[in-house]
């Protein structure tokens, strides 16, 4: 029984499977695009998330396991330094694996391993986008009405303040207006 065996048994030997592994990750990260079966091609995927991943933390263990696994140099440097900066915004899916038909001579299921191009970008559907233009002027209105009243409430004070107030002196009500006036001719006499 294979319980908890996580990969997939694509030749007769472990050597056999990770040589061709190697290589398989190799070829995808010097072209950028290879054709193997889709077994191939699902369990490829698994190793080159990992070199990438190794490529994104850079440093030197990293460096040398990724050597250690593809064993070329410029392949390698490559790795560490263009795909790098390509995928260090990314979290995971370097690769995309499209079903490609079927092989002539045998009929395998065939499949297209290729390394994702920079960002993800979503066309955006109609409705969603008038959905959206819709809320943000309805928050624009919001906004601006919130505005006019905090402007009209201020006013308000403001005129509460400069309203007469009245100060009782000697039986005689001054208004503030009154005061100001009397207390700047006073100094002037």
């Amino acid at each position: 029984m294979r319980h908890r065996k996580v990969s997939r048994r694509l030749t007769s030997t472990v050597e056999h499977r990770v040589a061709l592994m190697r290589n398989q990750v190799r070829d995808l990260l010097k072209y950028g695009r290879i054709t193997t079966t889709l077994a191939k091609a699902k369990e490829l995927r698994r190793f080159a998330d990992k070199m990438i991943t190794l490529a994104k933390k850079g440093d030197l263990a990293s460096r040398r396991r990724a050597l250690a696994f593809i064993q070329d140099k410029t392949v390698v440097r490559k790795l560490f330094t263009e795909l790098r900066d390509r995928y260090m915004d990314r979290s995971g899916g370097y690769t995309r694996v499209i079903k490609a038909g079927f092989r002539v001579g045998d009929a395998s299921p065939m499949a297209i391993v290729e390394l994702v191009e920079g960002k993800l970008t979503y066309k955006k559907s109609k409705l969603k986008s008038e959905r959206l233009k819709r809320i943000h002027e309805f928050i624009e209105h919001k906004k601006k009405s919130l505005e006019a009243t905090k402007v009209k409430t201020k006013e308000s004070q403001a005129q509460e303040v400069t309203a007469e107030v009245t100060i009782p002196v000697s039986n005689d009500t001054i208004t503030s207006e009154e005061k100001l006036t009397t207390s700047q001719e006073s100094p002037k006499e």
